[in-house]
């Protein structure tokens, strides 16, 4: 039987993070077990590849600014499997780089499925056992569905269909107006296709704060994407030339309901994901889910002291960077060394939405802080008084931080418009080093910048706002 100090179940941004940082603190033997490719769904068939679609996206509507200077944009031969491509190559490149890093790392790196078969156990389909002092689970998780509309990745797509289309429709109906069902809106939308996004709750990206989402809304709804909030799915038709469906809108008052068909050429059903624990061997060692997930404790420790579980298999958020972090400190407790934090505080983890205009934001949203009656101030300011967002023509966005009144700790920020998800790292470092709006009011930032809006919206909170 084999033996190791470390044994992953998975090499998601979870699992392969945590090899690495294992044998970074001295392990001298770990062992990464995955049934797919490195790099898991994010890699693969998530964060990367879309993000290729949104990059190639963005060069595609650019053509718009190149004919108002004059320069004739001729669309023929315009191949969408070619954006595809582009995609996979990116997806490829990065899997191959996580491969070479665990090489790199000494990590013994085993393909095929296996289950936990006791507290130090791991077992193949094929009966080969390993033993590790401890075992970390990470084995991420998959697209939900939703009843009556069965993926296919044909006529009903989830996000792993969607990225591996070749061809675009003419029309989408988009179920999900969260992070994945807004990015897809806006590369197919880009791309020229026809996009209904449909949402149950009465906002889209409900989440966020509204104020910011009100600016990506009208930004999106003046391209020409259509949203229907307070409605839902509840039947699918194949039809001759593609699908109806049938849509249920909450009117206002009296809780009457108002049907209605919608004729599309493909579904993409972008409403969350579920953990992938099943079948991986809890039961044999005790370990109970609560909703699928694995309840851990302090460190993500189980309830069986060997055994610890991160990323989408446990209930946090679940964003690659936070599936990381957690097991960076797992890794580290297990080490001996002493974390500096026992899990991730939820108030410091950015979210991101990779549309344009982006989105991203920490902390405390603002019906958040009412529903919670926190105690809070806003200050808000507007892209356009950041010359740099005139200046390159990207001037629909926001700054908006929640304060509290008296102490001035920043409790959220939210920022939309171009470059959002890498402004919101500046609000994060200020958060996260406790500085106080003052802090950052006055550091010098470089003009022409975008940065400045971080600047000014601190500067609206102490109430010295220069451009506006």
């Amino acid at each position: 039987m084999d033996e190791f100090d470390l044994i992953i179940i998975g090499a998601g941004p979870a699992g392969y993070v945590a090899a690495i940082r294992a044998t970074q603190l001295g392990f001298k033997k770990v062992a990464v077990l995955e049934k797919d490719k490195p790099g898991g769904v994010c890699l693969n068939v998530g964060c990367i590849p879309s993000k290729a679609l949104i990059h190639q996206a963005e060069i595609f509507r650019s053509g718009a600014e190149l004919k108002e200077m004059g320069v004739r944009v001729d669309l023929n031969g315009f191949d969408f499997a070619k954006v595809y491509q582009k995609s996979r190559k990116a997806a490829d490149t990065l899997s191959k780089g996580v491969q070479y890093l665990l090489k790199k790392n000494n990590v013994t790196y085993l393909t095929g499925e296996f289950k936990i078969t006791g507290a130090n156990e791991v077992t193949s389909m094929d009966g080969k056992k390993l033993r590790g002092k401890n075992i970390l689970i990470a084995t991420g998780s998959r697209p939900r569905s939703l009843p009556g509309f069965s993926f296919d990745e044909d006529a009903v797509l989830s996000s792993t269909g969607a990225l591996n289309l070749q061809k675009l429709p003419k029309k989408i109906l988009i179920l999900g107006s969260g992070a994945i069902g807004m990015e897809f809106a806006h590369v197919w939308n880009a791309f020229g296709v026809e996009v209904h996004v449909v949402e149950m709750l009465d906002r889209i990206l409900p989440v966020e704060d509204q104020e910011a989402v009100e600016v990506l809304r009208k930004s999106f709804e003046k391209r020409g994407v259509k949203f229907s909030t307070g409605t839902k799915a509840t039947e699918m038709k194949k039809v001759k030339d593609g699908l109806e469906i049938t849509l249920e809108t909450n009117l206002v008052g009296g809780g009457n309901t108002q049907k209605t068909i919608e004729k599309t050429d493909k579904v993409l059903v972008a409403i969350g994901r579920v953990p992938n624990t099943e079948n991986i061997g809890l039961d044999s060692v005790g370990i109970k889910t609560e909703r699928g997930f694995i309840p851990v404790k302090d460190y993500y420790q189980t309830s069986v002291p060997s055994i610890y579980a991160v990323g989408d298999v446990v209930n946090s958020p679940l964003l690659a960077h936070v599936a990381s972090k957690e097991a960076e400190i797992a890794v580290e407790f297990i080490a001996g060394k002493k974390p500096k934090h026992k899990k991730i505080d939820p108030n410091q983890i950015p979210g991101c939405t990779y549309c344009e205009p982006q989105i991203a934001s920490f902390g405390y949203p603002e019906w958040k802080a009412k529903e919670e009656k926190i105690t809070y101030a806003k200050a808000v300011f507007p892209y356009r008084g950041a010359g740099k967002s005139v200046a390159i023509d990207k001037s629909d966005g926001l700054v908006k931080i929640l304060f509290h009144p008296q102490t001035k700790e920043i409790l959220g920020a939210h920022v939309v418009g171009a470059e959002a998800t890498e402004l919101i790292h500046e609000l994060l470092l200020a958060k996260s080093a406790e500085l106080l709006l003052e802090d950052v009011a006055t550091m010098i930032h470089a003009h022409p910048t975008l940065s400045e809006a971080v600047m000014e919206s601190m500067r609206v909170g102490e109430g010295w706002a220069i451009h506006i």
